[in-house]
């Protein structure tokens, strides 16, 4: 790291904005265009970078020079677009489901069969725990055969179960 960079960073650490200023603007561009290429969107690259550089004025006094000042900004940036796919997966997962719960629903309904609050907790639960529960309550397999069913220890449907039961108990209430 230059020593004027060296500088600039103890200068905006103590709370100099003006520096920081300079500092950000500096690095800019170079933030920018790594973040370009890990997205491929320009837009999302862009409320990457401004995203980036918040967190960046926020943070400035824990920056400790391990690394230089551009790969800290990498760092953060990657983080946080880290975060926001993780984010958006989650959403696009619930979204799924919120769609599919609603579909089968519909589906019950216009048959004039029963939409009970216990399919709707059913639902809201992971596969994996939905399965083993329905497997071990509703059908009235051992955990063993469970087990055999899904290629995992008996030990794992029994943790499954007592899960979800759990969750739909809380559910329930």
């Amino acid at each position: 790291m230059r020593t004027e960079e060296r500088n600039q960073i103890k200068l905006a650490q103590q709370g100099n904005a003006e520096v920081l200023a300079e500092l950000i603007h500096e690095h800019y561009s170079f933030l920018y265009k790594y973040l370009v290429k890990v997205t491929m969107d320009p837009i999302m690259a862009e409320d990457l970078a401004q995203d980036t550089i918040l967190r960046c004025i926020e943070k400035i006094s824990l920056y400790d020079g391990s690394s230089s000042f551009s790969s800290w900004l990498m760092t953060i940036g990657t983080r946080i677009y880290m975060d926001q796919m993780r984010r958006k997966k989650r959403e696009k997962n619930w979204l799924f489901k919120e769609q599919g719960i609603r579909r089968i629903r519909w589906q019950f309904e216009s048959r004039n069969e029963e939409w009970s609050d216990v399919l709707e907790s059913l639902a809201g639960l992971s596969r994996e725990h939905r399965v083993s529960v329905l497997l071990k309550h509703y059908y009235g397999y051992t955990y063993e055969e469970i087990g055999d069913m899904l290629a995992i220890p008996s030990g794992t449907v029994k943790s499954r179960v007592a899960k979800g039961v759990r969750q739909l108990r809380e559910e329930m209430r």
